[in-house]
């Protein structure tokens, strides 16, 4: 049936369209003075001396890991209840991801579960900073600080998001960053890297170009120079194209999150005080960057209640299914049911709704009356 409420809608505009035109019509289709303008713009927004603009966030986790340092032999602690990307991006940088149990109250992963799982190959922790809410950066750095650990976020949902009003970012070495179709800035696909350390910074962009100590522009712009190559790096570079569209996006941010800000309050209003949804807390330190909005549900009825509510003309999808579960990783890991209990509980018991800013009123009503219709079994 056609739907009445799609899970997802983007906010591409006139303004990216115009800036890709002009992008179109210039020299350079790839990495260039747009990339270069995006980099600036985010680094401003974030307030950090740098960031680095590359194609996924999951190479961005990766190459963030790589000029840490970290690599065959090293362990790195992170949340089984995550998108696949971060545990493949540790993976992808030949270290081994070792899983560390979350909060119920916020899914986010459990400071006192990381130390437990330090071990002593552990290198760096990878803190994801789920739904838009930050981890308690806090800890997470107290406990990196006293084991001389490198921190890396995966801020794949939380551009906008705060902690005790600092951004991402500014807690760990790196943050990483997601401009997917989905999430509240985007440019279909797209990533991006902060750092503090503007050295780090330039051995980022080297990596995420296959080793090159000069870039496309710096090679053909001007009078041809001779390039080199003195350290293996990859093929994430962000094009001209995908940055346009961000520039404009990131002047909209603030906006968009206005929006969803209210959302996400109307939602909390129709489904607090409903026998059969539980919602996850916002924590006080945090700003929160309303990236999904989801609800639990009995886990027997969690797949019917699926199925009704897209029967019933409503997008939904799960965030997440546990990774530790994933064929691949019980395969390769050993991993089992019972391991990461609350992850496991939060994964049986979730379902994300539409949230975006373009969802009228009619549309949120509509969600909230049809999920609770459901959850009563009418």
């Amino acid at each position: 049936m056609k739907k009445k409420v799609e899970y997802c809608k983007h906010n591409i505009g006139e303004e990216e369209l115009q800036r890709i035109e002009r992008v179109f019509r210039s020299l350079f289709l790839t990495t260039g003075d747009e990339v270069s303008e995006f980099e600036k713009d985010l680094a401003s927004y974030l307030g950090l001396p740098s960031a680095v603009a590359v194609t996924s966030c999951t190479a961005a986790m990766q190459l963030a890991l790589l000029a840490s340092g970290i690599g065959p032999g090293d362990e790195v602690v992170t949340t089984p209840f995550t998108f696949i990307g971060t545990a493949n991006s540790i993976l992808m940088a030949g270290a081994t991801p070792v899983f560390a149990d979350v909060d119920r109250e916020t899914g986010n992963i459990d400071p006192a579960a990381t130390e437990a799982a330090i071990t002593e190959r552990t290198r760096a922790i990878l803190a994801v900073h789920l739904y838009g809410q930050m981890c308690d950066m806090n800890a997470i750095q107290g406990i990196a600080s006293r084991r001389g650990l490198v921190v890396v976020e995966d801020a794949a949902h939380s551009l906008e998001s705060e902690w005790n009003g600092q951004k991402p970012g500014h807690f760990g070495d790196f943050a990483c960053f997601s401009f997917y179709a989905t999430k509240n800035i985007t440019s279909g696909e797209g990533g991006a890297i902060s750092a503090r350390d503007l050295a780090k910074a330039e051995l980022l962009k080297r990596l995420r170009l296959h080793g090159f100590d000069r870039s496309a522009v710096e090679r053909y712009s001007n009078h041809f120079e001779r390039y080199d190559v003195d350290i293996f790096g990859w093929k994430y570079n962000m094009d001209n194209i995908h940055a346009a569209i961000l520039i404009e996006q990131l002047k909209k941010v603030e906006r968009f999150l206005g929006r969803r800000d209210e959302i996400y309050r109307r939602y909390v209003e129709a489904f607090s005080d409903i026998d059969g949804i539980e919602l996850h807390i916002q924590r006080p330190e945090a700003r929160h960057a309303h990236h999904l909005f989801t609800i639990l549900v009995d886990a027997a009825r969690r797949d019917d209640i699926l199925d009704q509510l897209q029967n019933r003309g409503i997008g939904v999808s799960v965030n997440f299914y546990p990774v530790h579960l994933m064929t691949y990783y019980r395969r390769r890991f050993g991993y089992r049911p019972g391991m990461f209990p609350v992850a496991e509980n939060i994964g049986a018991r979730t379902i994300s709704l539409p949230f975006y800013p373009k969802l009228t009123e009619k549309e949120i009503d509509y969600v909230a009356k049809t999920v609770i219709d459901v959850i009563r079994g009418k």
